[in-house]
Order: C-alpha cells, then sequence, then structure tokens
C-alpha cells in the first residue's frame, strides 16, 4: 500500500471510531467513515485483537494477510470512489479467534469489500447480506 493509502492520522481514526457507521462480515468487523482528505480516495487501517491472540507473532501474521487480500481486492472499490467524487476512511478489525489461513482472509476480505462498496455507492442499500 502506498504512504497516502495507510490511515494513520490520529484525530482521523478517533473520528471513524466515534462518528462512523460499521459492520460485521465474521471473523471480522468493518469501520467506515465518509471523510474530507486530500491524499487518497480511499484510506484503510488494520488491527487484531491482542485479547484473541497473545503473541505479536500471530497478530502480525493476520494483518499481513488482511493487508495483501485488501490490496489485491481494492480496485473496484476505488475505481467507484473516483467516479463519484467521494472519499472514505476504513478500518478492518480481525475479531475470530482462531489463526485463518490465506484462503478464508482473501475470501472476507473480499465480501467486505463488495459490501462495503454497495452500502457507500449506494445511499439506500439496507445493509442486507451479501
Amino acid at each position: 500500500m502506498k504512504r497516502d493509502e495507510r490511515l494513520k492520522s490520529l484525530k482521523i481514526i478517533q473520528r471513524l471510531f466515534k462518528e462512523g457507521k460499521s459492520f460485521s462480515h465474521f471473523p471480522s468487523r468493518v469501520v467506515f467513515l465518509e471523510i474530507e482528505s486530500q491524499l487518497s480516495p480511499l484510506q484503510a487501517g488494520f488491527t487484531v485483537s491482542t485479547r484473541h491472540f497473545k503473541r505479536a507473532v500471530d497478530r502480525n501474521r493476520i494483518r499481513r494477510l488482511m493487508r495483501e487480500s485488501y490490496r489485491l481486492q481494492k480496485n473496484n472499490l476505488l475505481n467507484s470512489l473516483l467516479i463519484d467524487h467521494k472519499t472514505i476512511a476504513v478500518f478492518f478489525i480481525y475479531t475470530g479467534k482462531i489463526l485463518p489461513g490465506y484462503d478464508e482472509v482473501f475470501k472476507n476480505m473480499g465480501q467486505s469489500l463488495q459490501r462495503l462498496e454497495k452500502i457507500v455507492i449506494q445511499p439506500d442499500y439496507k445493509n442486507k447480506s451479501v
């Protein structure tokens, strides 16, 4: 991911969790918020719970898998945002309790991104399951 696409601003992250909308797509939760940013139309952050994964090695592996699957599948959402001239910040939180494989993370990320695209691009979309 490019530097501009990473969600690093503490102000935006705090505002995201305070005012943002969210949905769950097991084993992850997605929190998003439309923002006014000049950097990139899509900024993303990733986290894994310390409660379920005590070892940093496991948390880092899951984050790496999430970032890579996001990087490979973000293009549809990015193109839709560019067409609609929207900018969003999104945070992916892994809430599962077992260490996942790449295929599971890739599939889950793809479905989460499709659902996020429908919610952001189509405001009348009512969080129906994808």
